[in-house]
């Protein structure tokens, strides 16, 4: 089958889908089924909308060949001769725009997401290092219009972060941060060095997806373990100074959460809304063992072993080692610049999806 002959077929499919849908939500009186089918049609009605666009583009360079063809005119052929090469310039890109929306999505791309930080090694630098990643990752949630909320930190008092989780709200979170997993690595003079000699230092960051809508996961109470405790922290008013902090810990897998920034009550239903997530990640990384497998190394794998990117200070640049994608603008992505690294890291994802849904025709 010809390479246009699959992407008619496509085009085709997504149109009957989307034609089955829009009469179907005609008739529909549940409303779970509405919401669904109304959520299915949000997600295909920007391809069909492109899907319309290339249909268009191509009937319109058909016109204007028979156009063409039927007249004598010099000055009208040369202007209907322009017209196809534009449009015939604009098919490409069409096309393109088709294809990477049929390519398939992770189900919780559009989901928030916990973002969890970890000093790694190198000490205090290593903190300081975390401590610089979690406020980067502050900013950006604020360019993009996102709540950011620390559920749980324990600092060292000048900056530096052991550890620090957060709940970040917002359309499409997890499908933007996903790539940010893994290891971080900075190269840079320590304030406390004095012989200015470079150190490298890192940190872990993992992103969990916060499934829409209830979590189908049962948690027997007796699987729980819950102590509360007092806050901990370098001091300031964001620390409790009762036993408000709480600490679950689900037995039968060995995970622990605390949250320790709200009141008791909101802290226990805090730290099982995170228990939730964290056993969802944990299901869900099971489900897609195999795919992971094939695609470890690649973009989105989420392998948070994996050193991903490199920030070094005295050249002022980044280097995401996964698309060998080097800028040199290390001062703005710490101020929260992180769209052109997340940009190209999603463009290189789409061109994996796009290969393996060529290699399964």
């Amino acid at each position: 089958m010809s390479d246009y002959a699959r992407l008619e077929r496509r085009l085709d499919q997504a149109v009957d889908r989307f034609e089955r849908i829009e009469a179907r939500l005609g008739a529909a009186t549940d409303g779970a089924e509405i919401v669904k089918l109304g959520q299915e049609h949000a997600e295909l009605k920007p391809l069909i909308d492109t899907i319309a666009a290339v249909r268009a583009a191509r009937s319109e360079i058909a016109d204007l060949e028979t156009m063409l063809r039927e007249t004598s005119d010099r000055d009208m052929r040369a202007m209907t001769e322009h017209e196809i090469e534009e449009v015939r310039a604009r098919l490409p890109g069409l096309e393109l725009a088709a294809l990477l929306l049929l390519a398939p999505k992770d189900k919780d791309e559009s989901a928030s997401a916990v973002l969890e930080i970890r000093a790694g090694t190198g000490g205090e630098e290593a903190a300081l290092f975390a401590g610089d990643l979690l406020r980067m990752y502050q900013r950006y949630a604020s360019r993009r219009g996102w709540r950011f909320e620390l559920e749980d930190i324990s600092d060292t008092g000048i900056g530096g972060v052991k550890e620090a989780v957060a709940s970040v709200t917002g359309k499409g979170v997890f499908g933007r941060l996903r790539f940010e997993s893994g290891v971080h690595r900075v190269q840079r003079v320590p304030a406390t060095e004095a012989g200015g000699r470079i150190h490298t230092s890192a940190a872990t960051v993992a992103v969990l997806p916060q499934p829409e809508g209830d979590i189908d996961i049962v948690i027997d109470d007796k699987d729980l373990r819950i102590d509360t405790m007092r806050s901990s922290g370098a001091g300031g008013q964001h620390v409790n100074k009762t036993d408000s902090a709480v600490r679950i810990t689900h037995l039968p897998t060995g995970i622990v959460v605390i949250s320790q920034l709200k009141s008791q009550h909101q802290n226990r239903a805090q730290g099982m809304m995170m228990l939730k997530t964290k056993l969802y990640d944990r299901e869900r990384e099971m489900r897609d063992a195999t795919r992971a497998a094939e695609r470890k190394g690649q973009i989105g794998s989420g392998d948070r072993s994996e050193r991903i990117r490199t920030y070094n200070f005295p050249q002022g640049r980044v280097t995401d080692h996964r698309i060998n994608l080097t800028l040199y603008n290390l001062p703005e992505v710490i101020e929260g610049a992180l769209d052109p690294i997340l940009d190209a890291l999603a463009a290189e994802d789409q061109a994996q999806k796009l290969a393996a849904l060529e290699s399964d025709e």
